[in-house]
């Protein structure tokens, strides 16, 4: 899923780290995750660039959700503009 299209507003581009996850974050993933109760609890697809391999879980589908599509096309980049923080511990 990525309703907003990308651009950290959703949180429907939710996934979980199985292996891999990066040690830095956007202010924006912080900031909407914050406000969502997800810190540590998830990460949001959009924010994140693949430098590496990862491991993830899909934490919202379209077929789990019911929705009748998985949203607007994806951004090219990370939106806005990245503004990257350490990841909190939780």
């Amino acid at each position: 899923m990525h309703v907003c299209g990308s651009y950290a507003r959703c949180t429907t581009c939710r996934i979980e780290f199985l292996e891999g996850e990066p040690v830095a974050m956007t202010q924006a993933e912080l900031m909407i995750l914050g406000m969502r109760d997800l810190v540590g609890k998830a990460r949001l697809s959009c924010q994140i660039l693949c430098e590496r391999d990862m491991k993830v879980r899909v934490l919202m589908t379209v077929s789990d959700t019911g929705a009748r599509d998985a949203g607007y096309t994806p951004e090219r980049g990370i939106t806005p503009p990245p503004v990257w923080l350490e990841k909190p511990d939780t």
